[in-house]
């Protein structure tokens, strides 16, 4: 099969009756468009305001007071989305109140748990009054230092009830990088676990918590979730109580209206350049932007089960969370991936009878390796989609899902990002799945990719970029009053128009092809070489468990590729594999993506959510400093790249 060659296509019943299908046939007789993808992608884009609003209703969000439009003003940074409006983020997660469950929880030391939307909400409304009688009240950040439980669930939906603004770490996060996040932000209140486990081990968070609320002087309360201990010591805590011990009795849940705009998360950029940017999200150009890509580009419904393997700290938790507002039962799940065993997350999912199942590339590659076939070794029948993000997803990694997961399955690469807290490219139930591509654009973003003179082009490698607003845009950094740091992050290279920092390329059929982030990007002989052509063709290799490839830059401006490899237990880079690896590149890519170095190292340096950090690596080779280190899983990877070129 090649790659021009479709891997799946939807059936036309299952295409008929998806929600895209639905929303587009809906929307054609209404506005006067013709009812096909196409069509329906550029009225979205064209008339923003008649589609948003569709996509509101579609939703049924419901709103407390309306608004007097859709959207005001005319370009990216001047635009006011549904002003006037008010509304809750939370009332919408919970409109539903009946024994449906609403979340299934597991972690790696085997416990289950089953909570339903009425059980939810009654939890929440608990959480919710001990905050107001905390003095937490609406505009105040409230922090979570959590594992990927429901009680994060809980505190967050909480928090957006009253109108505070929640914000999360994972707690394999070290004291200097949470300061580094919720010392900016200044929250009232701390949600923290007494520890998480990992690949069976427990680790107590008792110490980092303390060293943590001594740092940040605005954090006046501090509920300890137990976690490793059912009753843990909190006696050299300040101001510190139990979980169970904040609740407050309370029979009403009630729902603080704030305006469109108003904040209900703050994430953080990487923070391995400089200390971390606070991107600050509003309450309707998130929740109207999740609900119109989990039901409209995932089909998402009430009957499914959604999970995502993330962790608090990463903005897919986010994303996964909102599944809450079609109604489906969101699945979490704490621990390491392939602990007890590598199949675990499969076996979880054939128990739960997941329907939605979302991971990485890096996961994905890990299955591989290990020689997994979760389709033949486990029950998937009740599995319709397979989403992954965080990389490029390569040819080979789609071949591998089709052959040895489901071979009737929609699988969607996704990209987008913290930023924006979600996709500018993703899935669709009604297209094809072509290999090493992502299948569209999203619905109302108007993304193209510019060549090196700033003009779209197509079938060619250039910048994402998005020319006109979309609701999910940031509303502003934190602490960044007058704009300047969030002009110059996306705004600066194109006036007016959002760069992302994506090489990409917008495929003749309307799909994506990713190629790595433009700032990773290699111009060796002055030609952009794209990571992903490089990572495709060596990941492939058996002997290569990781990789990373970085630019090396030389005396007369030019730049060397430098290829680091991750080798099986007992493989050695000897002479002959290296010639099998630049072979390998130059047969499958071209000469000019061939390394100039190739060194063999110990370990690949990822963000906490799993992320390769490229440009870490890239200072480390060139005697530079790398910055934040406590925003790496394994910061101490590092260190042997120093002069290994």
């Amino acid at each position: 099969m090649t790659e021009h060659q479709a891997l799946w296509s939807p059936s036309p019943e299952r295409e008929r009756v998806s929600q895209m299908h639905e929303f587009m046939v809906t929307a054609a007789e209404t506005h006067g468009f013709s009812p096909d993808w196409q069509s329906l992608h550029a009225w979205s884009v064209a008339h923003r305001d008649q589609f948003w609003q569709a996509m509101f209703d579609t939703a049924q969000i419901e709103a407390v007071q309306p608004a007097t439009a859709v959207c005001a003003g005319e370009d990216m940074l001047g635009t006011k989305w549904f002003p006037g409006m008010k509304l809750n983020f939370a009332a919408h997660l919970l409109r539903h109140d009946d024994d449906h469950i609403a979340i299934e929880a597991e972690d790696e030391l085997g416990r289950t748990r089953s909570i339903t939307y009425r059980q939810l909400r009654a939890e929440v409304a608990r959480i919710a009054a001990a905050m107001k009688g905390a003095g937490v009240s609406c505009g105040d950040r409230v922090g979570g230092y959590l594992p990927n439980i429901p009680e994060a669930v809980m505190a967050m939906l909480a928090a957006a009830s009253i109108g505070a603004v929640w914000s999360s770490c994972s707690p394999d996060f070290g004291i200097d990088g949470v300061i580094d996040r919720f010392g900016q932000i200044e929250p009232k209140l701390l949600f923290a676990a007494d520890g998480y486990s990992y690949n069976g081990k427990p680790i107590d968070s008792i110490e980092r918590i303390r060293g943590i609320i001594e740092k940040i002087p605005s954090i006046e309360r501090l509920v300890i979730v137990p976690f490793v201990n059912e009753s843990p010591d909190l006696s050299s805590l300040a101001n510190a109580c139990s979980w169970r011990d904040f609740q407050v009795d309370s029979s009403e849940l009630f729902f603080e209206p704030v305006p469109f705009d108003h904040p209900v998360y703050v994430m953080y950029s990487s923070g391995t350049t400089g200390v971390p940017k606070c991107i600050v999200h509003g309450v309707g150009g998130t929740l109207l932007q999740h609900m119109k890509e989990l039901m409209l580009h995932c089909d998402l419904r009430r009957d499914d089960r959604i999970f995502y393997f993330t962790t608090c700290g990463w903005m897919m938790w986010n994303w996964l969370v909102s599944g809450l507002g079609v109604g489906a039962t969101i699945v979490l799940y704490e621990g390491a991936p392939f602990h007890p065993s590598p199949d675990h997350l499969w076996a979880m999912a054939e128990r739960l009878r997941v329907s939605v199942f979302g991971t990485s590339p890096k996961y994905i590659a890990a299955c591989e390796k290990a020689d997994l076939a979760p389709g033949k070794q486990h029950d998937l029948s009740g599995l319709r989609a397979v989403l992954s993000t965080g990389s490029p997803l390569t040819v080979e990694n789609f071949h591998w899902v089709y052959d040895n997961i489901k071979s009737d399955l929609q699988l969607s690469s996704i990209s987008g990002g913290t930023d924006i807290v979600s996709c500018f490219m993703l899935g669709n139930p009604m297209l094809p799945v072509y290999p090493g591509e992502i299948q569209c654009l999203g619905l109302g973003m108007d993304v193209r990719a510019f060549d090196g003179a700033g003009k779209p082009t197509v079938g060619e490698k250039g910048e994402l970029v998005c020319c006109a607003p979309f609701p999910s845009q940031p509303t502003g950094f934190w602490n960044d009053d007058d704009n300047e740091k969030y002009k110059k992050a996306y705004f600066d290279h194109f006036p007016g128009i959002w760069r992302h920092g994506d090489f990409v390329e917008i495929t003749k059929r309307g799909g994506v092809i990713v190629y790595g982030r433009s700032d990773a990007t290699l111009n060796p002989g002055g030609i952009r070489i794209g990571t992903a052509e490089i990572y495709r063709q060596v990941e492939s290799m058996e002997q290569i468990l990781d990789c990373v490839v970085v630019g090396k830059k030389t005396p007369d401006a030019d730049v060397e590729v430098c290829l680091f490899v991750v080798l099986r237990e007992g493989v050695t880079l000897d002479e002959e594999l290296i010639v099998r690896i630049k072979t390998r590149i130059a047969e499958g890519a071209t000469k000019r993506h061939v390394p100039k170095h190739i060194k063999q190292v110990s370990a690949v340096p990822y963000t906490i959510s799993g992320k390769k950090v490229e440009m870490a690596v890239a200072n480390m080779i060139h005697g530079e400093p790398v910055l934040n280190r406590d925003a790496l899983a394994n910061p101490d990877a590092l260190e042997q790249y120093a002069g290994i070129v």
